[in-house]
């Protein structure tokens, strides 16, 4: 017994030391709310004979055991561990054991582990940290600026009004009647010119 207890020791003292494929614990954080409950999963690879529960304190440097609960469901408590504050259920086939905290206060913060005997170690999961606190946190919201239903209309006209402009028989349908009517006044224009220069022709070659 004294070997297990060194050996978490030093597991708690070096985070990941003792980590192993052998059972799987979720979620790796909790932040709570004060008098509220919660609950962290552990997941074996195969059956044990029971799961250990521990908590380590990083302010007092120290932890402390507070339930081992048997393939058969018995639980046995650590010293000053309250029954009405932490229990275990098995989860699935015996392979799956989620631990619960009620009555959550500040005194309850710290890292949890499920750990099982083996060889004369208890392998650790990888911890869950649990944070309790009198007031949540407010999510962060994302705001996005609305868009302005008067300003897509404009562009709407603006692309309506240059697709007419390029295609539009109402604008180069007039703009070819403006040149027809041109060329109409500068025939009479060019012939009365050419009837000028005939006569200064004349008369330069009569003297």
């Amino acid at each position: 017994m004294a070997r297990q207890w060194l050996h978490l020791c030093i597991c708690l003292q070096i985070p990941g030391f003792c980590t192993n494929l052998l059972l799987s614990q979720t979620p790796e954080h909790i932040l709570a709310q004060t008098n509220n409950k919660t609950e962290i999963l552990c997941k074996l690879k195969e059956e044990h004979a029971g799961v250990y529960w521990y908590r380590w304190s990083q302010e007092r440097q120290k932890f402390q055991f507070l339930i081992f609960s048997s393939l058969w469901g018995k639980a046995t408590y650590g010293t000053n561990i309250s029954q009405d504050k932490f229990s275990v259920h098995v989860v699935n086939s015996h392979t799956s054991y989620s631990l619960h905290i009620s009555h959550l206060h500040a005194s309850d913060n710290g890292t949890y582990y499920c750990s099982i005997s083996q060889s004369s170690q208890l392998l650790l999961g990888s911890g869950t940290r649990l944070g309790v606190v009198d007031v949540l946190p407010l999510p962060l919201k994302t705001t996005q600026a609305p868009v302005s239903k008067k300003n897509m209309r404009c562009v709407t006209k603006r692309k309506t009004a240059s697709k007419k402009g390029a295609c539009s028989p109402l604008v180069w349908v007039p703009l070819t009647a403006s040149v027809l009517v041109l060329l109409l006044t500068l025939v009479p224009t060019a012939h009365h010119l050419h009837r000028l220069r005939r006569r200064l022709w004349l008369r330069i070659h009569r003297q």
